[in-house]
């Protein structure tokens, strides 16, 4: 089971050279069943990723550029009238396994919300019917940190939605370097599992065995964001859940049959970073992933 999960990373890593760590943290969300929110400057790979991550696992792929002129239904669809008099639904671009969100913030809040039953339902509703989404379903949504004019922001209750926030960064030197090797040659990506494989996963990442102590652990470093005087707004129960799937999901493709304080630490700040909210005149000297990494650094392990 865990040799196609490395087959999986290894295609991945064809494409995206040099980020092991967030690609196995988009695996590891995928397995989990969640969404990620890629936050990061343009050019360093997130729309590659999300499309090579779509072909690796043989699912189907749908790409919306969001813009302040977008619509819900150019996300949701909508529903016409045939010539019998007859109404028929038309898909938006939600309706696929693989949903690429581009620059979510662009969009106007009322698009954003389109997509938030999506996200938690798996379906969505129009002119009062309901349609189930292909299986599995997962956004990967983007957005440029550092260009904020003609943006939104995204609400905190849309942000608790997606499992990880993370970011690609800059490649390292010798990896840019194969990149420019490759560039002029296009690399075909294969489908090395199925969507019925990629589903038998996932439930196996649920059925991980996580021991009351990790459990323990989990909620230990919850609730201290709760507590820490430089938050307004800790983390939410629906965090301490999506840090115990997200470790589950670690556990997998780590190859290990039980949760580890490991695990739980290797997805805690992905998990919790953008559930985070600073309050007022603290940003300005520490970030929530300082929090985090601080309450990481004094939470003892439960024995």
């Amino acid at each position: 089971m865990n040799d196609k999960i490395q087959r999986l990373i290894s295609n991945i890593e064809s494409v995206i050279i040099g980020k092991r760590d967030v690609v196995e943290k988009v695996v590891c969300a995928m397995l989990a069943g969640g969404h990620v929110l890629i936050e990061d400057v343009p050019g360093v790979g997130k729309t590659l990723l999300a499309e090579t991550l779509a072909r690796s696992v043989s699912g189907s792929f749908g790409r919306i550029q969001f813009t302040p002129d977008l619509m819900p239904s150019d996300v949701v669809g909508y529903t016409v009238i045939d010539k019998d008099g007859k109404s028929e639904y038309r898909a938006g671009a939600a309706m696929c396994n693989f949903l690429l969100a581009d620059e979510i913030n662009r969009s106007s809040p009322k698009v954003q919300s389109a997509l938030l039953e999506a996200m938690e339902e798996l379906q969505i509703s129009v002119d009062g019917v309901t349609h189930k989404l292909p299986v599995p379903f997962m956004t990967i949504a983007t957005q440029n940190p550092i260009e904020t004019y003609g943006t939104y922001h995204l609400p905190e209750a849309q942000l608790d939605r997606f499992l990880m926030r993370l970011s690609i960064g800059y490649p390292d030197r010798a990896s840019e370097l194969l990149m420019l090797d490759r560039m002029p040659h296009k690399i075909d990506v294969s489908p090395v599992m199925t969507l019925e494989e990629l589903c038998a996963l996932r439930d196996a990442a649920g059925k991980i065995a996580a021991a009351e102590q990790v459990k323990a652990y989990i909620l230990m470093i919850v609730s201290a964001t709760r507590t820490a005087p430089e938050v307004k707004l800790g983390a939410s129960p629906r965090a301490s859940i999506a840090m115990l799937r997200a470790a589950q999901a670690m556990s997998l493709v780590k190859n290990r049959s039980f949760v580890t304080p490991d695990d739980v630490r290797d997805v805690a700040k992905p998990v919790l970073e953008h559930r985070v909210i600073m309050a007022a005149g603290q940003t300005a000297y520490k970030t929530s992933g300082q929090i985090i990494d601080r309450i990481l650094a004094e939470t003892s392990v439960p024995m």
